[in-house]
């Protein structure tokens, strides 16, 4: 159920970081994945820096937006 849980978090945070970080979009699939792959390196970023992410699904929600956008920035970056 976790696994679950994880994949609806990461694939928010994804569909979210692709609406904010205006441009040329790449699909909602790949920002889904973007936003799982993206919550592994917000999370490997904040344990890094040592900072303590937020409690609860909420905190998930934020490490992974932060680190799709973080992806979806640097993906933009190679593109051009």
């Amino acid at each position: 159920m976790h696994l679950i849980l994880y994949l609806i978090i990461g694939g928010l945070a994804g569909f979210l970081a692709g609406k904010a970080l205006k441009g040329e979009g790449f699909g909602i699939i790949v920002d889904i994945i973007v936003g799982i792959v993206g919550g592994w390196l917000g999370s490997w970023l904040f344990g890094a820096l040592q900072i303590a992410p937020i409690p609860g699904h909420v905190g998930e929600l934020v490490t992974a937006f932060i680190g799709a956008c973080i992806l979806v920035y640097l993906s933009r970056l190679m593109k051009k």
